[in-house]
């Protein structure tokens, strides 16, 4: 009976032994567990801003309206309405919301406005309108509202030679540029111009304008 008991309590001791050494084996068998991954958030789209900089020229049509007063009463007999044509270039630069801009344009024109019969009795025509341009725009994507002023030069001539010549003045007024390609822009502006003084003293003229334009930008 000796040896049974040995082997009994031999089997009781090594039981616990066999488990305990299972029980490491698995342990250490498991892989570990890898923390998740970070998602990257999603790329935020910028929309793609307009930058107005660079070298335009084009062409313009549009109306003119002329009135004139000699020592404080009416030079012409009528507020006189004409067509406007011509040509401009200019250069622009965009500071980010800024737009910063100088222009020079020439337009031909149809007006003939009358001489009052007390002043003559003859008629003139507006030959000619020459600017140069100051603009100051406001970067809002493809459109462009701007305020525009500088120094103007009108060329008039007549039968009797009473209003031939040309004279200084200023205008102001503004508009808006729509840049409809990459290349071409739409734009529209009027302008109020003054010329004091025009010819003779005490001859102060005015001349409104409205004009649509399309220009080639490089």
């Amino acid at each position: 009976m000796k040896p049974t008991f040995t082997t009994a309590r031999s089997s009781m001791f090594a039981l616990p032994l066999i488990l305990a050494g299972g029980m490491a084996a698995a342990g250490g068998l498991a892989e570990p567990v890898a923390p998740p991954a970070p998602v990257a958030p999603p790329p935020v789209v910028v929309a793609p801003g307009t930058d107005w900089t660079g070298f335009y020229v084009g062409g313009q049509l549009g109306f003119g309206d002329l009135s004139a007063e000699l020592g404080g009463a009416d030079a012409v007999d009528d507020d006189e309405t004409g067509a406007l044509f011509g040509v401009h270039a200019g250069y622009l630069y965009d500071f980010g919301t800024v737009v910063l801009g100088g222009e020079l344009d020439y337009d031909g024109t149809s007006i003939e406005p009358s001489i009052a019969d007390a002043i003559a009795d003859d008629s003139f025509e507006v030959d000619s309108v020459a600017r140069a341009k100051l603009l100051l725009g406001y970067d809002a994507g493809q459109f462009l509202p701007y305020l525009a002023g500088g120094w103007a030069q009108a060329t008039t001539s007549s039968d009797t030679a009473a209003v031939d010549g040309d004279g200084d003045g200023t205008f102001f007024g503004g508009g808006v540029k729509y840049l409809a390609t990459p290349n071409w822009i739409v734009s529209g502006e009027i302008l109020q111009h003054q010329f004091d003084d025009y010819v003779t003293d005490g001859l102060d003229v005015e001349v409104l304008t409205g004009t649509l334009r399309a220009s080639y930008r490089f």
